[in-house]
């Protein structure tokens, strides 16, 4: 069984919306950082931001949390990233499947969030031209 601390994140992540995003640092301690394949910031008046500009490039992003494993201050999420890309084929569903290392504050908030997914593989070789572009490199590579 997950701590409270841990179930708060879940549950962040798996009912995120703006209204949430507004709301991080519920979650998130303020001087919280935050690192992924396109970000490194510090303090969640940075975060906000990229959450919040999710919204706008993607339709209905949701994250799946499959696993969670927690130890001492720091915890791993397995999850699902499921979102529809405004500006390329919005009908298309996209799956992007990742990790998230955690480390938790003395008050039980996020202190530190770092994300762990494969955006070649994942993301680039979805996409018209990139895609063909990163699969031969792939091929080429392998």
């Amino acid at each position: 069984m997950s701590s409270e601390r841990l179930q708060r994140v879940v549950r962040y992540w798996e009912t995120l919306d703006l209204a949430a995003v507004e709301r991080i640092g519920e979650v998130y301690a303020e001087s919280a950082s935050f690192r992924d394949p396109f970000n490194d910031v510090q303090g969640i008046d940075r975060l906000r931001p990229i959450f919040a500009d999710m919204f706008e490039r993607l339709i209905e992003p949701r994250f799946i949390i499959r696993e969670t494993l927690e130890q001492g201050d720091a915890a791993f999420l397995v999850w699902d990233f499921t979102f529809r890309v405004r500006a390329l084929e919005p009908s298309r569903l996209r799956t992007i499947h990742g990790g998230t290392h955690l480390k938790f504050a003395p008050d039980g908030r996020v202190a530190m969030h770092r994300d762990y997914w494969d955006a070649a593989g994942e993301l680039y070789e979805q996409l018209p031209l990139v895609g063909t572009l990163m699969r031969y490199l792939k091929r080429r590579m392998g």
